[in-house]
């Protein structure tokens, strides 16, 4: 289980004499329980100190005259115990320069004793005097192992609790509450139980949406949108199709790695937002969308632990989608953050990449990008990214089938309009430009109390100047950069089709 390989990483740092130990962890009762069997078989004593009673002895009673935090550490230091000290929420006092110097002191001290001093908090937050003096460990998570154990446990305590789930159903159950705490688990089991009378996955899921939202920085997405929503980018289409499959237990046993991400550049409004819900709907796997302005704190340090947050919670819940969107904007300014903002955008750029090569957690990362002139070249590395997708105009045939859509989506048959007279009269229009299109055309035909025709979506595109003119000269210059660094979202080249309607124009 999770539980006992974090604990025996404790465990091994306990014995390697590490005198200063930081165990972040929101489930204070999980590690104590585990703390509690490492001094059980290893014969040491268990402390444990809080602000607000003082320090708990093992026989149960405690020295309230040690709530201040510099006297339990000079208790500690004098103890002739053999034990660990926990010490609770203890990160509010390292920012205070004499608590610091006496860590260090006592670093030093502990190192020929067999007295550890352990950090117990749910926030991280170490000073840079005492880097290279703690060791850090996540707690993990419960995982399905122990989640099956919860759902076995809460099933014990009911006098009447219903018809028994089969292992398939139990299985999916636990999986739907992976990166729950095991408190959470129990919490929101009962809650499915009083209100549906079972262990329902969308009461789950709702207390899944509650612990995104309390991240502060990361947003749950609900998805309505399907990838046939989405009109062209038909290699796009083929590659995700063969790549959701990987996310399978058969894929793993084949030895394939579960998919890492995508970057999605190229112009506004062709679709790539739109595509990244659309992956979400495809793998029927939850949308979480990172907003990098929340990110950034006026605090210092706290920007990195709000990436360090995100990425957490992100993996709490994998697989999982994670959405950035204009990436560019998140991270403008980089060049100049040493000069501008102390270096923060570099070290919160930093981390995220650090994280984007490294993660093993099934976490698919779709990045969206208009202007890659912004872009850091260290993102575009091979091996952030699965794949660099560069989504331009459409061609006619797309537009074709992003004018059928938007016209079915709001209750029109697709069948009763020119979509192919359509299309020709919007060459170089985005796929929003095209629904606005749509949309200022049925504007039209309710103010004159009349049905859509065909004439309404003619003038209406006769009235919108797309950005294909207006950005001509940027639009350009993407798609120079695109024609070597990136693959082609659709078969279909734009500038292909407008050649040869030149050509007949002539």
């Amino acid at each position: 289980m999770n539980e006992n390989r974090s604990a025996g990483a404790i465990e091994t740092l306990i014995r390697a004499r590490y005198p200063l130990i930081y165990v972040v962890s929101f489930e204070e009762g999980r590690v104590i329980r585990s703390l509690k069997c490492i001094t059980t078989a290893r014969k040491k004593e268990l402390a444990a100190w809080t602000v607000t009673q003082g320090l708990a002895l093992p026989d149960g009673s405690f020295i309230t005259e040690l709530k201040d935090p510099i006297k339990v550490l000079d208790y500690i230091l004098q103890s002739a115990a053999n034990g660990l000290f926990v010490l609770h929420d203890y990160h509010h006092y390292l920012n205070d320069p004499i608590v610091v110097r006496k860590l260090r002191d006592a670093a030093h001290a502990l190192k020929t004793t067999r007295k550890n001093i352990i950090f117990l908090s749910p926030v991280l937050k170490v000073p840079v005097e005492l880097e290279k003096e703690i060791a850090v460990i996540d707690y993990e998570l419960p995982d399905k192992k122990e989640i099956l154990e919860i759902i076995g446990k809460i099933r014990g305590s009911l006098e009447n609790p219903g018809p028994a789930c089969g292992p398939d159903e139990q299985d999916k159950i636990a999986e739907t509450a992976l990166g729950l705490t095991a408190e959470e688990a129990e919490n929101v089991f009962a809650k499915s139980l009083v209100r549906k009378g079972a262990f329902d996955i969308a009461v789950i899921l709702s207390e899944k949406e509650q612990i995104i939202r309390k991240s502060g920085v990361l947003e749950y997405c609900h998805v309505n949108e399907s990838i046939q929503g989405v009109g062209g980018l038909d290699e796009l289409k083929k590659w995700l199709v063969k790549r959701g499959k990987a996310f399978t237990p058969q894929a793993r046993e084949f030895g394939l790695p579960e998919p890492r991400g995508i970057l999605l550049l190229g112009i506004p409004g062709c679709g790539k937002s739109l595509s990244a819900k659309a992956i979400a709907g495809l793998w029927r796997l939850p949308l979480l969308k990172l907003d990098v302005g929340k990110v950034f704190s006026s605090y210092i340090g706290s920007s990195e632990e709000n990436v360090r947050r995100a990425v957490r919670t992100a993996e709490s819940i994998a697989p999982a989608i994670l959405w950035l969107d204009e990436i560019e904007k998140g991270f403008s300014g980089l060049g100049s953050s040493g000069m501008t903002d102390g270096g923060t955008t570099a070290r919160v750029f930093g981390a995220f990449l650090t994280w984007l090569q490294e993660k093993t957690s099934p976490v698919f990362v779709v990045a969206t990008s208009n202007n890659v002139s912004q872009l850091p070249p260290e993102l575009l590395r091979k091996g952030r990214f699965d794949e660099i997708f560069y989504v331009d105009l459409p061609s006619k045939e797309e537009r074709e089938q992003i004018f059928g859509i938007h016209l079915e989506k709001r209750g029109r048959g697709a069948q009763n309009f020119d979509l192919c007279a359509a299309a020709a009269k919007t060459s170089g229009f985005s796929g929003s430009e095209i629904e606005e299109v749509v949309v200022c055309a049925l504007y039209d035909a309710f103010d004159q109390g009349r049905e859509l025709t065909q004439q309404h979506i003619i003038t209406a595109a006769q009235a919108i100047i797309p950005l294909s003119q207006t950005m001509e000269e940027q639009i350009r210059a993407v798609r120079e950069w695109a024609k070597l660094r990136a693959r082609r979202a659709s078969s279909i080249r734009w500038e292909e089709e407008s050649a040869a309607v030149r050509q007949l124009e002539i």
